[in-house]
């Protein structure tokens, strides 16, 4: 899509309710979807806007005529922003743009715009040390605010990003202006400013920072530290974390009245020296460098500050494409690399088929260690736990960081992940890991991330997410300013006047990238050539391109099938080694390519070239490029898998499937298990192009894919991939092929009741068919399948599941297998709830379990054990062993990045409140704890417990447990005991008396104690005789323990109490 050329005039304001004014004053806006036409498109920014994006956004659900209204819309808007339009003359503001409209206003036109430009210019007069125009510029900037941004469209989704990025603007337009302030003396004044923003946003540590530092400089110390103890309060209330690196460190510098606190004015940055950088990937054009004064002395700050320090620190630069987010690093890295600094970049690959985490083995590559191999190391299979994916992945995070810090003692380093809007799950990971894992970096390292603005993908997001606790610096690369921008064209296209220049920055939007293009043509064909070409940034590609002979621009499209960088060898074999070098040749020469013609220059080139191939012509040149590497790099499988799933045919298919799965299992053994599972899904979808006709090929990427899901913690979707493996195993009827595959989804479980009921007796159908036709020979596949079957059958009142746990368990110990007899301990364990008092059995389980996974190396059983035997001390009310059991399975979970552990602790947690009596502050706990349980991933645990738990913690403290009983239903598994108590609170005695006499029998479960102890409440004020017996005689080998506490997640208090009231109503008579 491209972007019309943009014309001043009418203005516009939406930093409160919309408005616009023109040259008569202000402009009549009629009707709420005429006012969301006008803001849609001012959201957009200049970009043009598809009308069934329109019609998508006013509505939601498309009416009848919707395209005819939008039409409608805006000629009511252009007559009303044009009134002195002529007839028949077009429209120069809001323009048609295929495939939609644009509103071609100029960013000095829009009050957001000119307040984006204010907020940055203050930042680069704050960075040159003149604090007094900064402010003068940041007062008159927040002047232009006259309510919320986009105020009426608060609520609409296509309003919500902008909103967010104006009102984090607005944020850091008041702490700049702090900054000017106490640059300047006037710390009193900032204090003020400061401490109404940190009432209205309590999470921006900058905030809290910059006020701390004011009130100090004010003279006030003590309030200072009051600030500083305030913010650290909402964090840890709000979030549930300390406050970052900095703010403490600023605490500690408070109390030791550090010297550095007194204002200094800031230096200027001197211009960065032009210097390369270790990449690990093809060198870059070195493009011209200019502005971002503000935003490179902010870095340049910052590694002074980690030198100095030697402290790690995290950076990360947005911008939209083009923004010059590369270059900026560049500049950068430049001057560092010339103080002695170690600088390594890790360029995501902008291609599908790469291999996973491919930056961290660039990397590597440049921080070379004694000690370690120069490639990421798979993990070892001959040592214990070598082989289990949570160890794996561990021990990789933990060479990454190894490599680092042993780089980092030599002395600082610089870390550079450049487009990270691309990168796979487990690239991200590995770059968390750094900062938030179990062993983060240390050392003098400062790790500076570069990402597209507006492509943030959810793994980035989460990963964003997971990193705002360190409190990274943020730069934001907008457009060069005017004077900017003629620098870019005068080192590009020569000598130009201001005219062209103006012209040029007003249709390039200050965007380095659209801004050099132009130039180029400027320099090519002169200032007539700007006028005629189309004003997006792809179309002056494509205006550049066709000046390119047909054969050359022929070998750039088949290169752009193979992403960002050049394989002159496939190439070679797709076009004639000839024609691939003269190509590669006059593209260097024409600046589509590095100048040494193995890398598109931008990837706005590559992409203009591929998208513009049509359909077919892509698919079959993918296929071509697929054949060429069959002959030339047969073990490129990742390649191989990518290029042969875009080309047609079901013998492309065939071979997309096969590599796909030979991708995934390296993934595996690589601990990539996000790229084994996207691998492993892409195989299947691959079998099924293919036409279904390798049914144990597709069954085992099922397999594969639901393996990497559970990994990474998508039971939903795992659950789903089983139910679709056991389908597939019951026509194919071999006992062997089930048991294998039956068992290949065993995932440690500590809940004795299932997320799918209906799926799991197909489970256990299907194992009972393999059991009685496997050969009895196989007694490994027959214990697997008898943990199976028994997991399958846990909570169940038959003793099935119990005889098929005991002899897995046999069987596990005749054979010696560890990993098989966890399993089968697993097994027991859920048959260990046949009889209330059970306790104790439960408690050897899960030592013995610890025991065993600890000495070989299984972690996720080892969490298990941890697990099993806090439950089992919490029932006999052991909380100093149960916290030491909760201690160490956290540590496991942080260590291994097991984040369902945290669900079980954050439940126990809630229940030590329960037990010590702070009723107020245990179910706060319990409705926090709540959240964390996702009913998707784990239904079979969270269907109705949040109830059922209040109403046990009302029961276990004595208070009147009528407000947890509102709605029985809500408690959904344990309503039939609950719905006899909220009969009675509802006065209807009968009814209760009725249900009381229903009770089914309690599933065997961890819950079954405080089942049974909800209905003896009832019994007692029914006077029920008959239930008070059966219930005493049930509840009598539990009578030292804790009701329901078995759970590890509540208690309705202890049994004996409930015992003794039995006991004394049964003798009254």
């Amino acid at each position: 899509m491209t972007s019309p050329p943009r014309v001043p005039g009418t203005t516009f304001g939406v930093l409160g309710p919309l408005v616009a004014a023109g040259e008569r004053g202000p402009v009549a806006l009629k009707g709420a979807r005429q006012r969301a036409v006008l803001a849609r498109l001012l959201v957009a920014r200049g970009r043009v806007v598809p009308v069934d994006r329109l019609v998508d956004d006013l509505w939601g659900e498309r009416p009848e005529g919707a395209v005819g209204a939008v039409r409608t819309f805006v000629a009511d808007l252009r007559r009303a922003l044009e009134p002195d339009r002529p007839p028949r003359q077009p429209a120069r503001l809001l323009v048609t743009a295929p495939p939609g409209y644009a509103l071609a206003a100029a960013p000095e036109a829009v009050d957001a715009g000119r307040f984006d430009a204010a907020v940055a210019a203050a930042g680069e007069l704050l960075a040159a040390g003149r604090a007094g125009p900064a402010l003068a510029a940041l007062d008159d900037a927040l002047a232009l605010w006259r309510g919320p941004a986009y105020a009426e469209f608060a609520g609409e989704p296509w309003a919500r990003a902008e909103i967010d990025r104006l009102d984090e603007l607005r944020m850091l337009a008041v702490e700049r202006r702090a900054e000017a302030l106490l640059a300047l003396g006037r710390a009193a004044e900032a204090a003020s400013d400061l401490r109404a923003q940190a009432a209205a946003h309590p999470l921006r540590e900058e905030t809290w920072r910059l006020l701390a530092v004011a009130l100090y400089q004010a003279g006030r110390q003590g309030d200072a530290l009051a600030a500083l103890r305030d913010a650290r309060a909402v964090l840890v209330r709000e979030l549930g974390v300390d406050p970052g690196p900095r703010l403490r460190r600023l605490e500690a510098d408070i109390l030791a009245q550090a010297p550095h606190l007194d204002p200094t004015p800031p230096a200027p940055v001197p211009p960065p020296a032009r210097l390369s950088v270790a990449a690990g990937g093809a060198a870059e054009e070195r493009r011209p460098f200019v502005g971002r004064v503000a935003e490179l002395a902010s870095l340049t700050g910052l590694a002074g500050e980690v030198a100095r320090r030697g402290r790690p620190a995290l950076a990360l630069v947005s911008g939209d494409a083009g923004a010059g987010k590369t270059v900026f690093v560049e500049a950068l890295a430049d001057p560092l690399a010339a103080a002695g600094w170690t600088c390594a970049v890790g360029r995501v690959p902008e291609y599908e088929g790469a291999p996973a985490a491919w930056p961290w083995t660039q990397l590597a590559a440049a921080l070379p260690d004694e000690t370690a191999p120069a490639e990421p190391a798979e993990p070892e299979q001959d040592v214990p736990g070598g082989d289990e994916p949570a160890v794996a992945r561990y021990r990789l995070h933990r060479i990454a960081g190894d490599r680092l810090r042993a780089a980092a003692r030599r002395g600082p380093v610089l870390l550079v992940l450049d487009d990270l809007h691309r990168a796979d799950e487990d690239t991200l990971d590995l770059l968390t890991a750094l900062f938030t894992g179990p062993e983060p970096v240390t050392g003098p390292v400062l790790v500076v991330g570069t990402y597209r603005a507006t492509g943030i993908t959810p793994a980035l997001t989460g990963a964003l997410a997971r990193l705002a606790r360190t409190e990274p610096v943020r730069v934001y690369l907008g457009g060069l300013a005017e004077a900017e921008t003629a620098d870019l064209v005068r080192a590009v296209a020569g000598p130009a006047d201001e005219d062209t220049v103006r012209v040029l920055h007003r249709r390039s939007g200050g965007n380095p990238f659209f801004a050099r293009e132009l130039a180029r043509l400027l320099a090519a064909e002169g200032a007539a050539a700007l006028d005629t070409v189309p004003a997006g940034v792809r179309d002056v590609i494509r205006h550049r391109l066709a000046q390119l002979p047909g054969p050359t621009r022929t070998v750039l499209r088949q290169a752009a099938v193979l992403g960002r960088d050049l394989d002159a060898d496939v190439l070679a074999a797709l076009a004639g080694e000839e024609a691939m070098l003269d190509a590669v040749d006059r593209a260097a020469q024409a600046g589509f390519l590095t100048p040494d013609g193995t890398r598109f220059g931008h990837i706005l080139v590559r992409d203009t070239l591929y998208t513009d191939l049509s359909a077919p012509r892509r698919a079959r040149w993918h296929a071509a490029v697929g054949a060429a590497l069959e002959r030339l790099r047969p073990d490129d499988v990742t390649a191989l898998a990518h290029h042969f799933g875009q080309a047609p045919g079901p013998d492309a298919a065939t071979r997309a499937a096969r590599y796909a799965a030979a991708a995934a299992e390296r993934a595996e053994r690589h601990s990539h298990p996000h790229e084994a599972a996207r691998l492993w899904q892409q195989a299947v979808a691959a079998h099924d192009r293919a036409g279904g006709t390798d049914v144990r090929g597709r069954l085992a990427a099922i397999i594969g894919w639901g393996r990497g899901l559970a990994i990474t913690g998508h039971l939903d979707r795992t659950r789903g991939l089983r139910a679709e493996a056991v389908a597939t195993v019951e026509r194919l009827a071999d006992p062997g092929l089930t048991a294998d595959v039956l068992a290949a989804f065993d995932v440690p479980a500590v809940w004795a009741r299932n997320d799918d009921e209906e799926l799991s007796r197909r489970i256990v159908a299907a194992a009972e068919a393999a059991l009685a036709a496997l050969p009895t020979d196989q007694t490994a596949r027959r214990c697997r399948l008898l943990c199976t079957l028994a997991l399958e059958l846990r909570g169940e009142t038959g003793d099935r599941g119990r005889r098929a746990a005991a002899e897995a368990e046999g069987i596990a110990r005749r054979l010696g297998d560890p990993a098989l007899l966890a399993f089968a301990l697993n097994a027991r364990f859920m048959h260990s709830f046949d009889r209330a008092g059970r306790a104790p059995d439960r408690a050897r389980i899960g030592a013995e379990l610890v025991d065993l996974a600890a000495r070989h190396g299984l972690v996720t059983f080892e969490v298990l054990g941890h697990l099993i035997a806090l439950q089992a001390q919490c029932a006999r009310a052991d909380l100093a062993a149960a916290d030491a059991h909760a201690a160490a399975a956290d540590r496991l979970a942080t260590r291994y990045e097991l984040p369902l552990v945290g669900v079980f602790t954050a439940w126990y947690a809630a229940l030590r409140l329960a037990v010590t009596g702070q009723r107020a502050e245990a179910e706060a706990a319990y409705r926090a704890a709540a959240v964390r349980l996702d009913a998707g991933q784990m239904p079979g645990m969270a269907g109705g417990l949040l109830p059922f738990a209040l109403l046990c913690l009302r029961l276990s403290t004595g208070d009147d447990p009528a407000p947890a009983l509102v709605d029985a239903t809500a408690t959904g598994p344990y309503a039939p005991w609950v719905r006899p108590l909220a009969l009675l609170a509802a006065g209807r005695r009968d009814e209760a008396a009725a249900a009381l006499r229903c009770l089914p029998e309690s599933p065997h479960d961890q819950l079954r104690e405080a089942r049974l102890c909800v209905a003896a409440r009832a019994a007692l004020v029914l006077e029920d005789r008959p239930t008070m017996a059966r219930l005493h005689a049930a509840l009598r080998p539990a009578a030292d323990e804790l009701a329901g506490a078995g759970s590890g997640v509540l208690t309705a208090g202890p049994v004996a109490g409930y015992l003794a009231d039995l006991a004394a109503a049964l003798a009254a008579r």
